[in-house]
């Protein structure tokens, strides 16, 4: 199906991506925006639930399971499902293989999920990329070895990369730790970042390669980059389903699961591919955000019509045991204060049954 288009997006690398001072341009704002939003990411993390989190790791084991277990491994199957190239097959495979990313934690807020579990979830996943992103993406590409592209499969700068991301995110949980007011400045300008980057990556990707080229991306990897987002929500929510978490973890961890770092993958996919060979397939995880996006936002939707009743029950019901537990305690209390004590009416019982008992 895929394999056929590889001329065009050749064609696209050699024409459109080849204005040099568009394309390092782009690559500086690739590698700015990334920081930016290593930056915001650091400064979401706390270090007590930091340790929180490790003493009782189900948000990492979490992301682990999401990340790099059903993402990766959905990335596969479709790339086989569709018969992609190499080229439109690696794309994807990164993708699958990224972290989470900071769209989630913004989402996560609007279904009102738990923001603690949202921001744990995307800093673990995000270290646990140095080593299992570069691995899940060796395993995966091995049914494409005997293509060019995966035999100069560059890991090492892959890794390079992934490393990099470590001083921003170091720097701003320092912040956070120093200084929280101006760590949630920072955590704002990220998100805003985020989609304005997105945007403008978009536009300008889009005049390099033209109109003509972008029209020549398959339709498979179109209908992939819609695909994909939608079974990581699902397979997310599933996943936190059979950990028997409560309806408000489940949403958190599905847009956990969806929401891919495609801030990074882009940066790979620039930084560390040569433009000949990667084509127009630079493309997918801008596709990809799109649909995540829009995705996400139907969901936040349908949320807010059908599902926040069903919250405000829950936090509702919640609250009436909080109130009977403590009335009950109160009960207690005075039963255990009156235990021994004699009162009024008692005092003039005890001389009347003496009486009686002498008489």
């Amino acid at each position: 199906m895929a394999g056929s288009e590889q001329p065009p997006a050749a064609a696209g690398a050699d024409g459109g991506l080849g204005d040099r001072s568009l394309s390092q341009g782009l690559s500086v704002l690739v590698g700015l925006a990334l920081c930016v939003t290593m930056l915001g990411l650091g400064c979401a993390v706390e270090l007590g639930q930091l340790g929180q989190q490790l003493r009782r790791p189900v948000g990492v084991l979490l992301a682990l399971l999401g990340q790099f277990v059903a993402m990766p491994l959905l990335a596969f199957l479709l790339a086989l499902l569709f018969a992609l190239d190499e080229v439109a097959a690696v794309a994807v495979l990164l993708c699958g293989c990224c972290p989470g990313g900071n769209l989630s934690n913004l989402m996560s807020v609007l279904v009102d999920g738990d923001m603690n579990l949202s921001i744990i979830m995307t800093a673990s996943s995000t270290l646990l990329a140095l080593f299992l992103m570069p691995l899940c993406l060796w395993v995966y590409s091995r049914h494409w070895i005997n293509t060019a592209l995966v035999q100069l499969l560059p890991l090492g700068a892959v890794s390079l990369t992934l490393g990099s991301t470590l001083l921003p995110i170091g720097l701003g949980v320092l912040v956070r730790y120093r200084h929280p007011r101006a760590a949630d400045l920072l955590v704002k300008i990220s998100l805003w970042s985020l989609l304005v980057t997105l945007v403008i990556l978009f536009i300008l990707t889009g005049t390099m390669l033209g109109p003509e080229l972008m029209a020549h991306i398959p339709a498979s990897v179109y209908a992939i980059a819609v695909l994909m987002p939608l079974a990581g929500y699902a397979l997310g929510y599933g996943l936190a389903t059979v950990f028997k978490m409560p309806p408000h973890c489940r949403r958190t961890v599905s847009l956990e699961t969806g929401c891919q770092n495609v801030q990074l993958c882009t940066a790979i996919l620039k930084l560390t591919f040569p433009p000949q060979l990667i084509g127009s397939m630079y493309m997918f995880p801008l596709l990809y955000a799109l649909f995540q996006s829009a995705e996400a936002g139907l969901f936040v939707l349908a949320y807010k019509m059908y599902g926040r009743d069903s919250y405000k029950q829950e936090a509702l019901g919640e609250e009436e045991d909080t109130d009977i537990s403590y009335k009950k305690l109160k009960e207690e209390e005075v039963a255990d204060t009156s235990y021994g004590t004699v009162t009024a009416e008692e005092r003039g019982s005890v001389p009347m049954e003496l009486t009686q008992t002498a008489l």
